[in-house]
């Protein structure tokens, strides 16, 4: 959009072919009157393009529709039909003021930030504090506290900073008296791990079984609820093959399938992890994001509880 000028109040309006038709050879014209030409006789480009035409569908709905404009950096046309193939996106001016070169250092810092507090929501906000904390925390690693005031060091990570999140956030907000029972990572495959509270409420946790990356309890209700937990950077959420694998394994050990929850973690919604894996998640298990800590996901399985759409709907609907 800054190539061809479209910015808020300009007249001049993006379309997807402007991105999946560039080249090497236009971007390197710089030059006010061959970015102005793009803008109006992109059929005329010559070279190799950055993407094929099939991208459209995806610059068009994720990048533009449910991502840029959806925060208010992108602004659409109005005035012509949505079935229209005529340019119809621009920059806000808002946003556009951000790539002043004339901005730098603290002053670009605040800029940035005015923006972001102004236009993005609560779920975005917290995706950069994420992000930001996992770039804070570089080399040292990621320090967990567990319920019992215990600590741990994790690798530095974004998979770490999920099951920071589970442990210290998650934990407190779903379980009444939760406990870690398991934790691992992939480099080091046990990081933590309490034998003897296992062995109290009758589990047996042996490390060559298809365990997760995080097992917790919750010891408040009368029969104490088995959490088995899997953290999702890139891959690896809690299929039905897996969550048929921890069955077995509290089966042994007795317990009811009343006592045993399933919890794939993600970063987000947006996230890589989530779009890869959600078709795999298993039924009867929840999905939680830390960027929307009070959110749970429900994937609920008709055909162990038959339920209709208004009784689901009931059980769903907050407090009035």
């Amino acid at each position: 959009m800054l190539y061809i000028g479209a910015v808020e109040g300009a007249g001049r309006f993006l379309t997807p072919k402007h991105v999946y038709r560039m080249t090497d050879r236009q971007a390197v014209k710089t030059d006010s009157g061959a970015r102005e030409r793009y803008g109006e006789e992109i059929v005329a480009v010559r070279g190799t393009r950055w993407y094929q035409d099939n991208s459209r569908e995806a610059i068009r709905d994720e990048t533009l529709r449910e991502g840029l404009v959806a925060v208010g950096a992108v602004i659409v046309r109005k005035d012509i039909p949505t079935t229209s193939s005529k340019p119809r996106y621009a920059l806000s001016k808002a946003f556009a003021a951000l790539f002043d070169p004339v901005l730098d250092g603290t002053a670009l810092e605040g800029a940035i930030a005015s923006w972001q507090l102004a236009s993005l929501s609560r779920g975005a906000l917290a995706r950069i504090s994420i992000v930001r904390r996992g770039a804070a925390q570089g080399r040292a690693g990621v320090l967990v506290t567990f319920p019992n005031g215990e600590t741990r060091q994790l690798a530095p990570g974004p998979s770490s900073i999920i099951s920071q999140a589970v442990i210290e956030v998650f934990a407190r907000r779903f379980l009444e008296q939760p406990a870690v029972l398991w934790l691992s990572e992939s480099g080091n495959k046990i990081v933590a791990r309490d034998d003897e509270l296992a062995t109290e409420i009758g589990l047996k946790i042996q490390p060559d079984r298809d365990l997760p990356d995080m097992i917790l309890a919750d010891l408040g209700p009368a029969d104490p609820v088995i959490v088995f937990v899997e953290v999702v950077a890139t891959d690896g959420a809690i299929t039905a093959r897996r969550q048929q694998a921890m069955q077995a394994l509290t089966d042994e050990a007795g317990f009811k399938r009343s006592q045993v929850a399933f919890v794939t973690a993600f970063q987000d919604r947006q996230s890589a992890g989530f779009k890869k894996t959600v078709s795999l998640l298993a039924w009867s298990s929840f999905a939680w994001f830390v960027s929307e800590p009070d959110k749970i996901l429900v994937l609920h399985d008709g055909a162990v509880s038959l339920s209709r759409l208004a009784e689901l709907l009931e059980r769903a609907a907050p407090a009035q």
